[in-house]
């Protein structure tokens, strides 16, 4: 196993010398996160212009090879309860918090989706949570509801990503086509599979600009469109930039002063909703 300390800075899907499992030091979950990466293939459906995923390319998830799966995340969880892997690689960090399927694509294009969940549901220690964290994009598969279902009884959550809430702002934050409409009903089946579902944002400045006030305005009017129509997120986790992005906009991209975003977070919270900031 792999034998530097793990930053907030440094989210390297091999850090452990795996092919499914990682640690990171997550800002959102506080704690050391265990990432289960379904697209060791680097392919996602978008492409985040602060994407930190080297050689990013388009595509889905590669098959699952479950057994290596169950033996990797299975020896992992032995070393984190009897070895010295906290000692040793997150001095800084005092506990594990979770186990989140995340990694260099989106989780949910793995066919094996609803299989990986219960794997994982046989070994997880019963005080660790289990986030998914995903664009939401192809929550409409059978196979999908049912993983969201099962994390639901085991109390998960889901982070589901929405970054700008105008066709415009998606397409170039996140270089995808979907709709507002079917982001909303995407976000309406993760709340309704998974209740403990919240919406995770990236707020960033292009080019030393922050995000005009249109773009928070469309944010705003979104999420009172859901809640009007019953559809309540556990709240809103807003973040900015940590990590260098490996895209080519790189360049471009710049985080926000705390008061910049926390300025947003006000916000969101006066339509009485919950915001979590991390810088």
């Amino acid at each position: 196993m792999a034998d530097s300390t793990l930053t907030t800075a440094d989210h390297s899907r091999d850090s452990a010398g795996l092919r499914y499992v990682y640690p990171v030091v997550s800002r959102r979950a506080g704690g050391v996160s265990i990432g289960i990466n379904l697209n060791p293939n680097n392919a996602c459906n978008w492409r985040c212009i602060y994407c930190q995923v080297p050689d990013l390319k388009l595509g889905t998830a590669p098959p699952v090879d479950l057994s290596l799966l169950e033996k990797e995340l299975g020896g992992f969880l032995h070393e984190l309860r009897q070895g010295d892997f906290m000692q040793r690689m997150a001095p800084a960090a005092h506990r594990v918090n979770d186990i989140a399927i995340s990694g260099n694509g989106e989780p949910t294009s793995a066919q094996e989706f609803a299989e990986v969940v219960e794997l994982i549901a046989k070994l997880k220690p019963a005080d660790l949570k289990l986030v998914l964290i995903t664009n939401g994009s192809l929550l409409q598969r059978g196979n999908v509801q049912q993983g969201l279902r099962r994390m639901a009884q085991l109390n998960g959550e889901v982070w589901f990503k929405l970054d700008r809430a105008s066709e415009t702002g998606m397409a170039a934050i996140n270089n995808t086509k979907i709709t507002m409409e079917q982001v909303r009903q995407n976000l309406a089946t993760a709340v309704t599979c998974c209740p403990n579902t919240w919406l995770q944002t990236c707020w960033f400045a292009l080019d030393g600009v922050t995000p005009p006030r249109q773009d928070e305005d469309d944010y705003l009017d979104f999420l009172q469109g859901v809640l009007r129509d019953g559809i309540k997120p556990q709240g809103v986790l807003l973040y900015g930039l940590a990590r260098p992005s490996l895209q080519p906009e790189a360049p471009h991209l710049s985080p926000l002063s705390h008061p910049r975003l926390e300025q947003f977070a006000r916000r969101i919270r006066a339509l009485g909703i919950t915001v979590k900031t991390a810088d």
